[in-house]
């Protein structure tokens, strides 16, 4: 065994060893307002349902371990005492990723992941119209662990609303738990399909992905890309330029037949093949090449 005392431990380590070790964590995609009804949209793995009468969840935005500061999901609950929690399945995850960048204060994480705002019935927060189930919650307290870099906010959350996608109910009324096909979390960049097993999603650029709502509109509205691509797609800082797309196109014969085709589908088709193996700018470049048909 290698143990280590927890007070020997930095709180960065201490932080890896715990997520690497306990999962997989269900996936609280909250979504909140600000006081001035500004939406805000997050994920959080520190979450699980704890009672049924009353429904209760709780979540925890922790203070972020490198600078002690805390996240704008925290601020506005505690503002605005409502939250809406919504339940991450694999059509979603790579938007639900790049949802978790740190967009400054205001900005929309709806719009800059993909995503389609949908009005609540008894709360302010939006819901997420790509998630198979929404809950509506009223906050009925907010619990700080601590001070320092690291310490959890436990958020208790009474649901007040369910809504769930009549595609995941079977023929008992029951949450059909394939059809449903939740994600979880694991440490690093690991997450688990709960009816495949393990995969890996690319961590969100530690400078500001270009989002969703930035990705040319012939290609955010193809009938080929999902919005697992899409999201992967919003994850890099900036485009290739025109130069680097000409000279990629000069170098890949395959590329230069698929657009001699005519058909941008062709196109969309191999930049997907690329995004299945992780090659985020090759599929750019794939997909840049359209504006030369």
């Amino acid at each position: 065994m290698v143990s280590h005392l927890v007070s020997e431990v930095s709180t960065a380590k201490l932080h890896g060893i715990l997520l690497g070790s306990v999962g997989p964590r269900p996936i609280a995609f909250a979504s909140t307002v600000d006081k001035d009804g500004r939406p805000n949209l997050s994920p959080f793995s520190f979450f699980n349902v704890f009672s049924a009468n009353p429904p209760i969840l709780i979540f925890s935005p922790a203070r972020r371990v490198r600078d002690n500061t805390t996240k704008h999901t925290l601020e506005n609950i505690l503002e605005t005492k409502e939250v809406v929690v919504n339940i991450v399945n694999y059509a979603m995850v790579q938007q639900v990723s790049l949802a978790s960048t740190e967009y400054e204060d205001g900005v929309n994480e709806f719009i800059k992941a993909g995503f389609t705002m949908l009005e609540s019935d008894l709360v302010k927060p939006f819901r997420v119209a790509e998630s198979p189930v929404h809950l509506e919650c009223k906050v009925t307290k907010v619990e700080a662990l601590g001070n320092e870099g690291g310490a959890g906010n436990l958020v208790f959350c009474e649901v007040v609303k369910i809504h769930l996608d009549a595609e995941i109910i079977d023929e008992n009324g029951n949450v059909d738990q394939y059809k449903i096909d939740q994600v979880a979390r694991m440490g690093g960049g690991w997450y688990s399909r709960a009816n495949l097993g393990l995969f890996e999603v690319p961590k969100p650029i530690s400078t500001l992905g270009i989002g969703v709502d930035q990705i040319p509109k012939h290609i955010r509205l193809s009938s080929i890309l999902t919005g697992n691509d899409l999201g992967m797609l919003g994850n890099i800082e900036q485009l290739p330029s025109k130069k680097e797309v000409q000279n990629y196109i000069n170098e890949n014969r395959e590329l230069r037949t698929l657009i001699s085709s005519g058909d941008p589908n062709n196109l969309h088709k191999k930049a997907q093949q690329l995004l299945k193996s992780k090659n985020v700018l090759g599929a750019w470049m794939v997909l840049l090449a359209e504006n030369e048909i």
